[in-house]
């Protein structure tokens, strides 16, 4: 799963990823989180870019969708402009 955020509110931020800590609970384990990314091509408008890893497309919905995470959703919404994606491993 990978997240591109344009943060608008540090501090909301933070509370989400408190409330978004609270609902992995065994579910996704964070790859990569960059400010920074070194964009070889194209542009990269997003100020924050995060990569989870889940063991199937399956499981990644469902900690998406659980209650937990879409308690945190608003959160974060308030806080940044979000694009969110689901790419299938190998």
């Amino acid at each position: 799963m990978i997240f591109t955020e344009t943060i608008h509110d540090r501090e909301a931020m933070k509370a989400y990823s408190e409330a978004a800590a609270r609902a992995s609970g065994g579910g996704p384990k964070p790859l990569a989180v960059d400010q920074q990314p070194e964009v070889l091509e194209g542009a990269w408008p997003a100020t924050q870019t995060v990569v989870l890893e889940f063991e199937s497309v399956d499981a990644a919905k469902a900690w998406y969708e659980s209650d937990a995470y879409q308690a945190a959703i608003p959160l974060r919404q308030a806080a940044a402009d979000t694009d969110v994606v689901i790419l299938s491993g190998f």
